[in-house]
């Protein structure tokens, strides 16, 4: 295993002493939320007690698998805990996430759980936003004049980069289709001095389904290393 992989194994460990018995926790999707989910499986055939609720189709089917009893989204209205990973996240906390392409999934979750665990490698810490495409999950309608808006959103709000791209997957190269059936765009903002600001301008654009900085979400960062992992709380 890469030292890669040992980092996000660690903090997906790290995670595992914040669940106990008779919590329902938010599955997050992505490598290192995987990790957790293997994890997690070993711990209930174990005997521990959760029930756990799936960001994506993706990790519905991996923690089956493992033996995770799950409860749809629409059984809950409150969770005691979400664990997930990100692409980036600031001294704050603040993060870019959907690099999995489950972003929408992925807020509703966190929004609705009492503590939200990012999990990542340690080389996702950053100083300032931006270096990683900000996700941006839209209408298939008029796609294409929303990300003029979404441009336009970048430039306003003193991003270094303006550069918005349709996702798209495959030797065909075809849009990437979300859990949700829609479309992604990806932000290249390089750097986003303001992330409150440009979450408000991308709220207010007209096939913005949601968009992938999650602001006031996360109270613990968990960065794995090759040895260990460095736990942070806000």
């Amino acid at each position: 295993m890469s030292e890669a992989d040992l980092a996000k194994v660690n903090a997906a460990a790290a995670a595992l002493d914040y669940v106990k018995d008779g919590m329902v926790v938010g599955l997050g999707t992505g490598t290192t939320s995987a990790h957790f989910v293997r994890l997690l499986g070993e711990r209930v055939r174990q005997g521990l007690r959760v029930k756990g609720v799936p960001t994506s189709e993706a990790t519905q089917t991996l923690a089956e698998q493992e033996g995770v009893p799950l409860l749809s989204i629409s059984q809950v209205t409150h969770l005691d805990l979400d664990v997930d990973g990100a692409d980036e996240a600031d001294p704050h906390f603040r993060l870019i996430k959907g690099g999995g392409g489950a972003l929408l999934r992925e807020k509703i979750i966190a929004a609705a759980s009492a503590h939200m665990i990012v999990i990542a490698d340690e080389t996702k810490a950053v100083e300032t936003l931006g270096a990683f495409p900000l996700p941006v999950e839209v209408t298939r309608f008029g796609f294409a004049l929303t990300a003029t808006r979404v441009f336009e959103a970048l430039k306003e709000t003193g991003c270094a980069g303006e550069e918005v791209k349709l996702r798209v997957a495959g030797k065909a190269n075809e849009p990437v289709i979300t859990d949700g059936g829609n479309y992604i765009l990806d932000a290249h903002a390089k750097r986003i001095p303001a992330p409150e600001a440009l979450a408000a301008a991308l709220k207010e654009i007209p096939g913005v389904v949601e968009h992938g900085l999650f602001l006031g979400l996360a109270r613990t960062l968990i960065l794995g290393k090759a040895k260990g992992a460095e736990v942070r709380e806000l």
